[in-house]
C-alpha cells in the first residue's frame, strides 16, 4: 500500500492489518521467526495483487488516464466548502483502471448497445463503458451533482466515444421514472450511487422493465470494506449493502454472483422466463410461444454454433458476405472458390474474427471438383450442416447472338453446377437426417432485367428456382430443407466498371428503394435460412431486390 493511502477495500484493509502485525512481530524478539516469515509471505501476496491485476489489464485510453489524473488532483474539499457541490465527494469514489476495464469487457461480452449508469461521479466508469459500445451505442448516466456533468464534459469531448454519453442530472429515481415513462430499456445497468437506495433502484429497474430480457445489472461496492460480512458492524452503508445483497440473492427473477474486484462488483443477470410465470399476477400459458421453441429465444434459434457450412463463390462479392455472416453466427465455414488466393484471403479475414474456416479450391462445373470439395470438408470437420451454393457466372449478349458455348458455360456453372452441389451434399445430409441448402438464384428468375440482354443467365436462374422447389419438396420429410435467395442488382466493383456504369441510373429508376443492394442487405437472409428458425420453410425463393420486381 502507498504511504498515506487510506484503506478502502477488503484487500487494502488486509494489507494494512498485516503490515501492522508484521511491525509488531519484527519489534518483538519473542515472536517465532516462522510466524514472522509467514506474515511477510502473506503481506507480499496481498500487497502485490491489486498492482499486478492492474498491470496485466489492457492499458487505459489517454482520455481515461487524463480523467483519472484530473479527478485525483482536484480539491474536492474546497469545491464543497465553496458550495459548488451538494456533498463532499471523496476522490476514492472514482471507478479506476481495473474496474473500468472490467466494465468495458462486460459491455462487449453482453454485446450491449444501451447502458444505464446510476451514479456517475467524474465519468471514468461511463467513459470506460462507452469505449466498449458500438458506434451507434448509447449510455445514459444519472448524476445528482450538476457540477460533475461539467467536470467530465471536457474529457468526454476529447474522446471519440464521449458522444455516446448523455448525462441526466438530478435525483436518480426521478430520472428512472422519466426513462420508464418513455419506454426505455437497457442491456446493462451499472449502479454506483447512494447505498441506502440500492434496493429501491434495483426494484424499480425490474418492476418497470427498464432491464431487457437477459440483461445484466452491475453493482459496485457490494463488499464495502468488508463490513457487509463482518459480525457486529454498525456502519450504515455496510448494513444497507448487506440487506441489498441478501435481497438480490433471494429474488427468483435473477441470478447473482459477487466478484471480489476492488470493493466488490455484483453481477446480476435477469432470468429469461423460468421465474416470470411464478411472479406474474396473471395466468401465464407456459407454451413454446412463452418459453421459446425447444426452450430457446428467437435470437438463440438464429445461432449457428457447432454447425459446419460451405459457401461456393465465397472469394468475393455475395459469397464473401455469406461466409462472414455464417461465421459471425457461429458456424465453421469452408470458403470455396475457383481462385485459391481469393479464398485464402477470406479465410484470413474470418480467422481475425475468431471464425474456424478453411479454403477449398473447386470448379463447381466439374463433378470431380464438387466431390473433392465435399470430401475435403468431411475430412476436416466430419459433417456438413449448411450448404450455400452461390457460385455463378453472367455473360451478356442479345438472344440472337447467344452462342451455344455461352449457353453451356452459363448453365454449366449456374444450374448444372448448383445441381451437382445439391446432390453431392444432399446425400450427406439425407444420411444424417438434417441439412440446410441455400442456393443463390436471382431477381432475373422473376422478371427480365433490362436494358442489358442476358438470356442464358435469366433462364439458368429460373432453373435454379425450380431445382430448389423440387428438392425442397422431395427432401423436407427427411430433414433437409432447400431454399434459395434471389438478390436484385448488387453494388459490387463490377457494377462500376466502364461498360456497366451507364446502366446504373437506368437501374436505379426501376428500383422503388432508390438504391442498389449491398452485400450486407443479404446476410441476415442466409443466416435465417441456415438456422433452426426457418425449419418450416422449404422450396422458397426469398427475393431481396428493393421492390424492383414489383414494377
Amino acid at each position: 500500500m502507498q504511504s498515506g493511502k487510506v484503506s478502502d477495500t477488503p484487500l487494502e484493509f488486509i494489507v494494512e492489518y498485516l503490515s501492522k502485525a508484521k511491525e509488531i512481530a519484527d519489534g518483538n524478539p519473542n515472536i517465532p521467526q516462522e510466524l514472522t516469515n509467514n506474515l511477510k509471505k502473506a503481506l507480499d501476496i496481498a500487497s502485490g495483487l491489486d498492482g499486478y491485476l492492474e498491470a496485466m489489464s489492457s492499458q487505459e485510453s489517454q482520455p481515461l488516464a487524463e480523467l483519472y489524473r484530473k479527478t485525483m488532483d482536484h480539491d474536492w474539499q474546497k469545491v464543497h466548502e465553496e458550495g459548488t457541490t451538494l456533498f463532499r465527494l471523496p476522490k476514492e469514489c472514482i471507478t479506476g483502471h481495473l474496474e473500468g476495464q472490467v466494465l468495458k469487457t462486460l459491455v462487449r461480452i453482453c454485446k450491449a448497445r444501451r447502458i444505464l449508469e446510476i451514479g456517475m461521479f467524474t465519468g471514468y466508469g461511463a467513459l470506460s463503458m462507452a469505449e466498449g459500445l458500438p458506434e451507434d451505442g448509447r449510455l445514459i448516466a444519472c448524476e445528482l451533482e450538476p457540477y460533475l456533468k461539467e467536470f467530465a464534459k471536457p474529457i468526454f469531448d476529447k474522446s471519440p466515444h464521449g458522444k455516446k454519453i448523455t448525462v441526466k442530472t438530478g435525483p436518480a429515481m426521478d430520472s428512472l421514472k422519466e426513462l420508464a415513462a418513455a419506454g426505455e430499456q437497457f442491456d446493462l445497468v451499472f449502479i454506483d450511487a447512494d447505498k441506502s437506495n440500492y434496493i429501491s433502484y434495483y426494484k424499480f429497474l425490474l418492476d418497470n422493465n427498464l432491464l431487457r430480457m437477459d440483461g445484466l445489472i452491475c453493482v459496485d461496492n457490494t463488499l464495502f470494506k468488508g463490513k457487509v460480512y463482518l459480525q457486529g458492524e454498525t456502519d450504515e452503508n455496510g448494513l444497507a449493502l448487506r440487506d441489498f445483497n441478501r435481497f438480490v440473492r433471494d429474488d427468483p427473477r435473477v441470478e447473482q454472483v459477487i466478484v471480489p474486484v476492488r470493493d466488490g462488483i455484483s453481477l446480476i443477470q435477469r432470468l429469461p422466463w423460468t421465474s416470470a410465470g411464478k411472479e406474474s399476477k396473471n395466468t401465464v400459458t407456459p407454451d413454446e410461444v412463452f418459453r421459446g421453441a425447444q426452450g430457446k429465444s428467437i435470437l438463440d434459434r438464429l445461432r449457428l454454433d457447432d454447425r459446419v457450412a460451405y459457401v461456393t463463390g465465397a472469394g468475393q462479392g455475395i459469397g464473401r458476405g455469406f461466409a462472414h455472416a455464417l461465421g459471425e453466427a457461429g458456424a465453421k465455414v469452408a470458403v470455396v472458390d475457383l481462385d485459391r488466393e481469393k479464398a485464402e484471403k477470406v479465410v484470413e479475414e474470418l480467422t481475425l474474427k475468431g471464425v474456424q474456416s478453411m479454403a477449398v479450391t473447386a470448379d463447381i462445373s466439374k463433378p470431380d471438383d464438387v466431390q473433392r470439395m465435399i470430401d475435403a470438408i468431411l475430412s476436416k470437420w466430419g459433417t456438413i450442416h449448411i450448404a450455400c451454393n452461390n457460385a455463378g457466372v453472367n455473360m451478356n449478349s442479345a438472344s440472337e447472338d447467344t452462342s451455344l458455348e455461352e449457353w453451356d458455360q452459363t448453365f454449366g456453372v449456374n444450374l448444372r453446377g448448383t445441381f451437382m452441389c445439391c446432390q453431392a451434399v444432399g446425400r450427406v445430409m439425407l444420411k444424417q437426417g438434417y441439412g440446410k441448402i441455400i442456393n443463390t438464384a436471382s431477381m432475373a428468375s422473376l422478371i427480365v432485367p433490362h436494358p442489358q440482354k442476358q438470356l442464358s443467365y435469366n433462364t439458368s436462374k429460373a432453373g435454379v428456382v425450380k431445382l430448389t422447389q423440387t428438392l425442397g419438396t422431395e427432401w423436407i420429410d427427411r430433414g433437409v430443407r432447400v431454399n434459395c435467395i434471389s438478390p436484385g442488382i448488387v453494388d459490387t466493383p463490377l457494377i462500376h466498371s466502364e461498360s456497366l456504369r451507364p446502366l446504373v441510373q437506368r437501374w436505379l429508376s426501376d428500383i422503388p428503394a432508390g438504391r442498389l443492394a449491398q452485400v450486407t442487405d443479404l446476410q441476415a437472409a442466409v443466416v435465417y435460412l441456415a438456422s433452426d428458425a426457418s425449419d418450416y420453410m422449404t422450396g422458397h425463393n426469398l427475393v431481396i431486390e428493393g421492390g424492383q420486381s414489383l414494377w
